[in-house]
C-alpha cells in the first residue's frame, strides 16, 4: 500500500499526532482534545511507515534502482533485527561480544506514492535508528550515509521525489564490519521509520525546546526555544505562536512572537510563559503538557508541531544532591543494552514499555543507557512512568575497544552523533543527565583523548544547559587520593575530565567518593556503574553529594558473553586463567555462551533472588524480606562465579538428590533478626547484618519458612515449598487484548506446573506451539543464556519451568489461539484478541 493510501486510511491520526506520535499513543487521554485543537489547522503530514517494506539479505549493487524487481524479496515490518532471526555459532563473525549471532550486509527496500498535493512542499524521511552504517536511495539516488548505528537522522527526499508518481525508497544496511560492538547490536532497521511533508517555511526538525526557568506548586515560568527554516528564494517574517497544553487537553498559556527569516535561512526566538499551579513532573506524578508551536504567514498556518515535556525544575549540588522541583531524589538505577531479549533489539513501544514497567517494579527509579542513544519509544515510557534517566552517547572516543567499533568515526562524527542525541531528546522530562562516555580508554594516560572532555561537554552545554552532563570513567588513578610522583600526568588528566563534568561520574569507585569529596566539597558525584557484591553502599545512601548509583546489569542481555556466568569446577566446556580462575568475558572462546547473566532480572523479564537483595539494601520499600537457595555444592563440587556475577540463587525449594546435605539459604532483612523454620520446626534465628544472614541445614522436602523480626516479634514471613513431578502447561498472556496494527505484541509465559498448580523449577521440556489465527510469533525461548537454541521458531524448551513466547498481531482484526504441548505434560491454550 503506498503513502497516499496510508494518508488517507490514517487522516484523523495524522491530525493529532504532529511530531510525535509515539507520545500520544500513550497518553491516549490527549487525543480528543488534541483533535479539537489542532483540527483547523494541520498543514504537517506525518505518518509512520513500517509495513509493506521488502528485504533482502546480501548485497545486490542493483537493489538501490526503482526499476528492480523486489518481489520475490520478504516482506517485512518494521521495527525488524535480521541477526535474531538467525542461527547461533560458534564461527558467527560478531563472535563473542556480539553473541555468536550472524551479521553481513542486507537491503530493504519500499515503493511509496507520492500525491500530486505533495508538490512544492518539504518531504522527509525520519529514521530512529537502523545497525549499522545505512546508506539511504530514493529512486536509484544516494542521499545520504552515516556510521553510527544508533544515532537517529533525518534525509530529505524534496529534490528527489517524484510527485504524482511511485517512489522507491532503498536502505542498504551493512554490519559486515566485525567486531564493532562489545555487546549484541542486532542489525537492520530495528526502529521505526516515519515519513513527514511540510510547508517550506517550518519549525526545524527537533527545533523546540521548552524547558522550566523555575517551578513550584503555585507558578512555573518556561522557556520556549524555537527554530524556523526558510526553505524559499523570498525573505519573510512570520508568527511563532506557542500555546501550552495541560494533560487533559486545555490551554494553560500562551503567546507568540515574530520571527524574521531571510531567503533560504533560519531564525530562532526564545519565549517566556508563565503558569498559574502548574501540573508539575515527577518521579510520582509523571504529569505531560504539550507545547503547540504554529508558524503563522499572513494570517495563515502554515506549520503545526506538538512537543510533549514536562514542568520540572532540575538542580543539583554537593548539599542537596538531584533535586526536583526542590525534592531530593536518590537515583537507585541500573545499567540496560537495547536488546529486548527473544526480540533482539526490534524496538516495539510495547516491548519497551515492557522493560521499563518491569524494572520499575522491580525497584529501579533510574535508568542508565548504556552505552548509546536509546530509542525514543524507551524515553516516551519513562516519561510516562516516572523513570529517571541517564542518557549516553559513546562507548569510546578515539581509541577503540574492537578494531572496527565507533572509535574509526569518533573524530569526524562525534559532534553531529552528539548533536542528534541532545536535539532529539532534550525535551524529555525523565532524562536528568547526559553522559559523554563509557570507560573511555585513555582517559587519564593521554592528555590528547582527555582534551575531548570538555569539548564534548560544552557542545552538550550549547544546546541545553538545563541538564548536568557527566563521563562515566572507569576507575580512577590507583594511588588516588594521594597522587604518586609518577602518576602526576595522570592526575592532571584526571582533573580536567573531572572539572569539566557537572556530575562526576566513575565506574567501580564507590569506596572513593568521600576521599574526592574531601578535596572537593562543592563536586558531585554519580555512581555510574556498579557490581555485586554490593560495596559500600553507605557512601551513596548517606551522602548528598552522591546522587545516586547504576549497577551492572539491571536486566540480562544478549552478547558480551559470560559476563556474570557460573559453572561447576572441573567442567570442560568452561576455560580457566591460569590462576584457575573464569576467564574473562564477551571471548570467543565461550560459545555456547551467546549472552550475560548479570541483571537483576533475567532476560525475559523474571525477577532473579539478587533483585530482592538489592532492594532489601537500597530500601526501595517494595521488599523487606525475602529468601533464595544457594546452588548446592560440596567439597569436590565447587561452584565458580565469573566478574559481574551473583553466586547462583534460586527461589526454590525442590533439590531432588541432595537430601540430607547441606544447603544453604540466603535470607535478606530489613529486619533485626531473621527465624528460620522447615516444616514447622526452628531450625535457627540471626541477628540481621548487612542486610543478610546465610543459614546452612540439610534438605529435607516441604516447607521452607523464613521469619523476620522487630523487637522480638515475627512482623512478616515468607516461604518455598517443594513441588511435585511435572504435570501441566500454563499459558498466561501479559494482556489478552492487543491492537491489530501489526505494532502491539502480548508477552505470554509459559510455566510447567506440578499437580497442584506450583511452577516446578527444575523442569526443562521440550514445547511446541501452534498458533492460529491473524498474527504470528514475534520471537520464543527462555532465560538460559548458555546454548545455540533459536529465539525464532514454533518450539523451545523451559528452563527452571519458564519460557516467553510473543505474539505479534496482524491489521486483520479477529481472535489468535496458541496452543501449548509436551511430552507427559497436560497441553495449554490461550487466546488474545486483536482489535
Amino acid at each position: 500500500m503506498g503513502c497516499n493510501s496510508i494518508v488517507h486510511r490514517n487522516l484523523f491520526k495524522n491530525m493529532t499526532y504532529k511530531t510525535n506520535l509515539r507520545v500520544l499513543a500513550l497518553l491516549a487521554g490527549f487525543i480528543s482534545s488534541l483533535a479539537l485543537v489542532q483540527a483547523a489547522d494541520t498543514p504537517r503530514e506525518r505518518m509512520r511507515i513500517d509495513d509493506n517494506w521488502r528485504f533482502s539479505p546480501g548485497d545486490n549493487t542493483q537493489s538501490a534502482d526503482a526499476s528492480f524487481d523486489d518481489s520475490q524479496w520478504r516482506k517485512v515490518t518494521l521495527p525488524h533485527d535480521w541477526s535474531i532471526e538467525g542461527k547461533i555459532d560458534a564461527k558467527a563473525p560478531m563472535g563473542g561480544g556480539g553473541g555468536f549471532f550472524p551479521a553481513g550486509v542486507a537491503w530493504y527496500r519500499l515503493q511509496f506514492d507520492a500525491p500530486q498535493s505533495w508538490q512544492g512542499k518539504r518531504v522527509e524521511v525520519e529514521f530512529e535508528g537502523v545497525y549499522m552504517a545505512p546508506e539511504i536511495y530514493l529512486n536509484g539516488k544516494k542521499l545520504y550515509s552515516q556510521p553510527y548505528g544508533y544515532t537517529s537522522f533525518f534525509v530529505d527526499l524534496t529534490d528527489t521525489l517524484k510527485a504524482g508518481e511511485k517512489n522507491v525508497l532503498a536502505v542498504r544496511v551493512d554490519n559486515s564490519k566485525q567486531k564493532n560492538s562489545r555487546w549484541y547490536s542486532g542489525s537492520g532497521i530495528y526502529r521505526h521509520v516515519w515519513l513527514q511533508v511540510s510547508d517550506p517555511v517550518h519549525v526545524a526538525n527537533w527545533g523546540v525546546f521548552v524547558s522550566t526557568v523555575k517551578a513550584s506548586p503555585q507558578s512555573a515560568t518556561l522557556s520556549v526555544q524555537t527554530k524556523a527554516l526558510n526553505q524559499t528564494a523570498q525573505p519573510l517574517t512570520v508568527k511563532l505562536q506557542t500555546d501550552i497544553l495541560s494533560p487533559d487537553g486545555n490551554k494553560i498559556g500562551s503567546t507568540e512572537s515574530d520571527c524574521p527569516l531571510s531567503a533560504n535561512g533560519e531564525g530562532s526566538v526564545e519565549q517566556s510563559i508563565s503558569l498559574s499551579n502548574p501540573p508539575l513532573w515527577s518521579p510520582e506524578t509523571p504529569q505531560l503538557c504539550q507545547a503547540v508551536t504554529r508558524v503563522i504567514a499572513n494570517g495563515k498556518v502554515l506549520d503545526t508541531v506538538t512537543t510533549p515535556f514536562g514542568v520540572r525544575q532540575l538542580a543539583w549540588a554537593a548539599k542537596d544532591g538531584l533535586t526536583i522541583n526542590g525534592k531530593t531524589y536518590k537515583m537507585k538505577g541500573g545499567c540496560i543494552h537495547a536488546d529486548n531479549g527473544v526480540l533482539g533489539v526490534s524496538a516495539f513501544d510495547r516491548a519497551e514499555e515492557r522493560k521499563v514497567e518491569l524494572l520499575k517494579a522491580a525497584g529501579f527509579n533510574a535508568l542508565r543507557t548504556a552505552h548509546h542513544p536509546p530509542s525514543p519509544a524507551l524515553l516516551d515510557v519513562c516519561d510516562r512512568l516516572g523513570i529517571l534517566v541517564m542518557d549516553e552517547s559513546f562507548d569510546c572516543w578515539t581509541k577503540g575497544k574492537n578494531n572496527a567499533d565507533y572509535s574509526v568515526y569518533f573524530k569526524d562524527w562525534w559532534q553531529r552523533d552528539q548533536d542528534s542525541m541532545v536535539l532529539r531528546d532534550r525535551n524529555h522530562p525523565s532524562i536528568v543527565m547526559w553522559s559523554i562516555g563509557n570507560e573511555v580508554p585513555e582517559v587519564y594516560s593521554n592528555a590528547e583523548v582527555a582534551a575531548y572532555g570538555p569539548k564534548l561537554v560544552a557542545a552538550i552545554h550549547a544546546l541545553d544547559k538545563t541538564r548536568p552532563v557527566t563521563n562515566s570513567i572507569f576507575s580512577w588513578p590507583s594511588s588516588f587520593p594521594q597522587p604518586k610522583p609518577e602518576d602526576e600526568q595522570k592526575m592532571k588528566n584526571a582533573e580536567l575530565s573531572w572539572d569539566c563534568q557537572d556530575i562526576v561520574g566513575s565506574n567501580y569507585e564507590i569506596g572513593k567518593h568521600v576521599a574526592q569529596h574531601d578535596q572537593h566539597p562543592d563536586r558531585v558525584l554519580v555512581s555510574t556503574e556498579s557490581s555485586p557484591p554490593l560495596g559500600p553502599y553507605q557512601h551513596v545512601l548517606n551522602n548528598s553529594f552522591v546522587v545516586g548509583d547504576f549497577v551492572w546489569s539491571a536486566q540480562d542481555y544478549l552478547g558480551e558473553v559470560g559476563v556474570g556466568r557460573w559453572f561447576y569446577e572441573g567442567d570442560p566446556t568452561e576455560p580457566l586463567d591460569n590462576k584457575g580462575n573464569p576467564v574473562g568475558h564477551g571471548r570467543d572462546d565461550l560459545y555456547p555462551w551467546h549472552g550475560a547473566n548479570s541483571g537483576h532480572l533475567d532476560i525475559l523479564g523474571n525477577t532473579k533472588p539478587a533483585s530482592l537483595y538489592w532492594n532489601v539494601v537500597w530500601q526501595t520499600g517494595l521488599v523487606k524480606l525475602g529468601v533464595g537457595v544457594r546452588q548446592p555444592q560440596t567439597d569436590d563440587k565447587k561452584i565458580k562465579v565469573a566478574g559481574w556475577g551473583w553466586y547462583p540463587t534460586w527461589s526454590s525449594w525442590t533439590w531432588p538428590g541432595w537430601e540430607g546435605k547441606n544447603i544453604e539459604v540466603e535470607v535478606y532483612s530489613s529486619y533485626e533478626k531473621t527465624r528460620l523454620y522447615l516444616n514447622g520446626k526452628k531450625i535457627d534465628e540471626q541477628p540481621t547484618k548487612n542486610y543478610r544472614t546465610i543459614y546452612k541445614l540439610p534438605y529435607e522436602p516441604g516447607t521452607l519458612k523464613v521469619a523476620g523480626l522487630q523487637n522480638d516479634k515475627e512482623v512478616e514471613e515468607t516461604t518455598l515449598t517443594t513441588t511435585g513431578a511435572p504435570s501441566k502447561l500454563r499459558l498466561t498472556p501479559d494482556r489478552s487484548i492487543i491492537s491489530a496494527d501489526e505494532q502491539d505484541l502480548s508477552f505470554i509465559k509459559v510455566e510447567v506446573l506440578d499437580q497442584d498448580g506450583k511452577v516446578q523449577p527444575n523442569a526443562d521440556q521440550l514445547v511446541k506451539f501452534t498458533l492460529s489465527g491473524p498474527g504470528s510469533i514475534a520471537g520464543l525461548g527462555n532465560a538460559n543464556l548458555k546454548g545455540d537454541e533459536p529465539y525464532q521458531g514454533t518450539e523451545c524448551h523451559v528452563f527452571h519451568g519458564k519460557a516467553l513466547i510473543v505474539l505479534r498481531g496482524s491489521k486483520q482484526p479477529g481472535t489468535l489461539h496458541l496452543k501449548a504441548s509436551a511430552e507427559g505434560l497436560a497441553p495449554a491454550e490461550t487466546s488474545v484478541a486483536t482489535k
